[in-house]
């Protein structure tokens, strides 16, 4: 008779772990008893995976604390004809090549490149054309790529057969990045002067880059297959434009919305009236000012605010209003004034007269206290 053990106590964990606890002994156990290390168990390392392949799944971990094994009948290993899946999900690349999933075949890709470009709020609402230079690789033209001199061509790499990959173990085996040939599958015995065998030259590229209307500050533009270039017929990577927009003096922006401050005068504040303010696009629009307003009240202008991605309606402009107290007065303007003051009563400065009120009302308080 064959007792199976818990999967609780392969994993070494209790019944009420979590997620994060089993997935932490996994990754210990895994590394201890996998084959191809030393002191490593086939048995235990299938064990340990069927365990953690039951419990890392709610559905299957509630099955199997209700009925036990019972309930993931067919659900257990023979549910993961490749432990792999399992081994490269917790793993990735941190523990190696083990399964061959991520070592190179072939020709490798170009390297990715970055060009950092800043533009102003005008550009990042009409939208641009820069023409940029960057720095990258290019197919060599002494070789066309292929790294060898002329008359000469890559060999067969006589380590991997030209697979680009090695294989070890038995039942799990360890797949690796051809050590000779770099997962390339050729090797090149007379490598081309011009580029040192690499198939490829450093060189500045000329293009030319449309920023669409509406962009942000932190977005990025991907221009596919305009990275460095591969040799040997590799594919070409990408180059992705990082976008940034410099402050504006007078706008602020958030999202599709400006922000903007205008000062009117105490006059047009108190009676109400229209003042002029520029906009993004160029041009003046009249904003019309309520009777009465205060300083920090804000007006909103539909429709005047930023270019929108993908042809959207253009945001709003908001306009907060500082109300401007007149200065250096001259005897006409000191008289008129004090004469509307003195005709002004409660009702003329509710705020003012509000927090004086307040005022006596707090000292009132205290002094009772």
């Amino acid at each position: 008779m064959t007792t199976e053990r818990d999967y609780y106590d392969v994993l070494g964990v209790p019944r009420g772990a979590d997620p994060t606890a089993m997935k932490n002994a996994y990754r210990k156990l895994a590394k201890q008893y996998h084959p191809d290390c030393d002191g490593g168990c086939e048995t235990k390392f299938k064990e340990l995976n069927e365990a953690y392949a039951i419990l890392s799944d709610p559905e299957k971990r509630a099955a199997y604390d209700r009925f036990g094994k019972a309930g993931v009948n067919g659900n257990g290993a023979a549910g993961y004809t490749d432990f792999s899946d399992i081994f490269n999900e917790v793993f990735g690349d941190a523990f190696g090549d083990f399964f061959g999933r991520n070592a190179r075949r072939g020709p490798p890709r170009g390297a990715d490149l970055r060009f950092d470009m800043e533009i102003t709020l005008d550009q990042a609402f009409m939208g641009v054309e820069r023409e940029i230079k960057a720095p990258g690789a290019d197919i060599c033209g002494g070789c066309r790529g292929s790294g060898a001199a002329e008359g000469a061509k890559p060999e067969t790499c006589a380590t991997c057969g030209g697979a680009g990959q090695v294989a070890q173990g038995g039942l799990f085996r360890v797949v690796r990045t051809c050590p000779s040939c770099h997962g390339m599958g050729e090797t090149i015995r007379n490598p081309c002067r011009q580029c040192d065998g690499r198939g490829v030259v450093r060189k500045d590229k000329k293009l030319a880059v449309k920023i669409p209307p509406g962009v942000e500050d932190g977005m990025r533009i991907r221009l596919a297959g305009e990275g460095d270039a591969a040799p040997r017929g590799g594919q070409a990577g990408d180059l992705y434009i990082f976008l940034s927009v410099r402050s504006h003096p007078l706008f602020e922006r958030n999202g599709a919305d400006l922000f903007c401050r205008a000062t009117v005068p105490m006059t047009t504040a108190a009676l109400g009236g229209e003042i002029n303010i520029p906009t993004i696009c160029g041009k003046e629009t009249r904003v019309s000012i309520p009777e009465g307003a205060q300083t920090g009240r804000r007006v909103r202008v539909k429709g005047m605010g930023m270019s929108a991605l993908q042809g959207r309606e253009r945001g709003d402009l908001h306009v907060e209003l500082i109300v401007e107290t007149p200065s250096k007065l001259n005897a006409k303007q000191r008289k008129l004034l004090q004469e509307f003051a003195n005709s002004c009563d409660e009702l003329s400065h509710p705020q003012s007269t509000g927090f004086v009120d307040q005022a006596k009302r707090f000292h009132e308080a205290r002094q009772k206290g």
